[in-house]
């Protein structure tokens, strides 16, 4: 059924009545245009009376549409003039918002939003080292600029006052790192559209390979104490030692991914490629395995006291390590025996038994060959046997060579 419609004394504008609604003890009107344009005939809504239309602002409305008909400039129709509103509308929104970006402090996304979500995400030990960093270094020098007003100069006054400090370069490399991750939070986050001012900057070069591996006796020192002391903490260092899991990947493990049967297990999305592998289980972590209480399937084999899950070794770790004396005396880092350890001595254990660096890297789960390849001089066969052979080779063709010539 259609609404009646009503006309009036200015052409071309009509209004029909809201059934209940009521403005100013009569009806409320709402008032559209009728007109002829291209052939059509048309027929637009403006709005009502209790919202200020009345037959005055109608015909204002239509003497415009008239003379943008004929002109051929502005909009011709209701219709396209909401249309271009709405557009001003969202493009002046789309302004408003990138200046709202484009003067919001580096400060202020670290502290609102950056910070609170990396304590969700990441272990105590990371982000109050990134807290610290911020507030030490960071803060000083950019925390009051917006951050595209940020810019690699900035970066470099925090490398020098950092060096000035006598600060490691690992610790630099640390703290900028803090601000790449900050800023790409933001852009992520869609508040903050620009360049990232830490491409421009050049990282300082550290090496952080670790180079300590443990003898078999170490290694059945440590395990013995652990097990003594904190079975759990032994069981993980166990698995580690025999198959060569990051302490992450321990902590990842569900029943799920335990196979006793084919004695493997599954390593699932690992942190540093996504990949998933297969670690082989030695006759102990097998035992030990079966010995354990079995979960449900989507269980973790390991979690805390509060039953979350694990984010870091126990700090029992580094303590029996120290009881050891394992690292008496010891100031380079890489020298230290922590649980990474374990993983290198699994390697450095893999290449001195004979095993092809190929196979090496797909146990440990190395994404290039390069990364296995620092264990190359471990191998029973290394750089200095290979030119023996050579020598060896090369005199017995020269014997044979003399011996024909006779």
């Amino acid at each position: 059924m259609s609404i009646k419609r009503f006309s009036t004394n200015h052409p071309g504008i009509v209004y029909y009545e809201h059934k209940t609604r009521k403005h100013n003890g009569k009806p409320d009107r709402r008032f559209l245009l009728r007109y002829r344009f291209n052939g059509k005939q048309h027929e637009e809504a403006l709005g009502w009376a209790s919202q200020d239309w009345n037959v005055f602002r109608a015909s204002e409305e239509m003497a415009s549409l008239k003379r943008n008909q004929r002109t051929g400039k502005g909009p011709v129709t209701i219709k396209e003039k909401r249309l271009i509103a709405g557009e001003k509308k969202t493009a002046d929104k789309v302004k408003k918002d990138l200046e709202i970006k484009s003067k919001i402090k580096i400060r202020k996304i670290f502290t609102k939003y950056y910070f609170p979500q990396a304590k969700t995400e990441k272990v105590f030990k990371s982000h109050d080292r990134e807290r610290s960093l911020f507030d030490n270094w960071i803060d000083e020098v950019i925390g009051n600029l917006p951050m595209k007003d940020i810019a690699p100069i900035h970066l470099e006054k925090i490398k020098k006052n950092m060096r000035d400090a006598e600060k490691a370069d690992r610790s630099i490399q640390y703290c900028l790192a803090v601000v790449r991750q900050v800023f790409n939070f933001a852009f992520r986050n869609d508040l903050y559209n620009g360049e990232n001012p830490i491409k421009k900057i050049k990282m300082p070069k550290i090496n952080n390979k670790r180079l300590r591996f443990l003898t078999l006796e170490e290694a059945d020192t440590l395990l013995d104490a652990l097990k003594n002391e904190v079975p759990e903490v032994w069981e993980q260092a166990l698995i580690s030692l025999h198959t060569g899991l990051r302490a992450s990947e321990v902590f990842n493990l569900k029943w799920v991914d335990v196979d006793t049967v084919q004695e493997q297990l599954t390593v699932k999305d690992s942190k540093k490629n996504d990949r998933t592998r297969f670690a082989y289980m030695t006759d102990e972590v097998k035992e030990m395995l079966l010995n354990k209480e079995t979960g449900k399937p989507s269980d973790l084999l390991y979690l805390t006291p509060d039953g979350d899950k694990r984010k870091e070794i126990s700090t029992a770790f580094r303590r029996i390590v120290s009881d050891l004396g394992f690292n008496d005396g010891i100031e380079d880092r890489r020298d230290k025996v922590v649980f990474h350890t374990l993983r290198h001595t699994y390697a450095s254990w893999l290449v001195q038994s004979g095993e092809p660096l190929y196979n090496v890297k797909e146990l440990m789960g190395h994404s290039i060959i390069q990364m296995t390849e620092r264990y190359s001089h471990l191998a029973p066969k290394n750089k200095k046997d290979s030119v023996k052979s050579l020598q060896k080779f090369m005199k017995q063709k020269a014997a044979k060579v003399i011996s024909l010539k006779k």
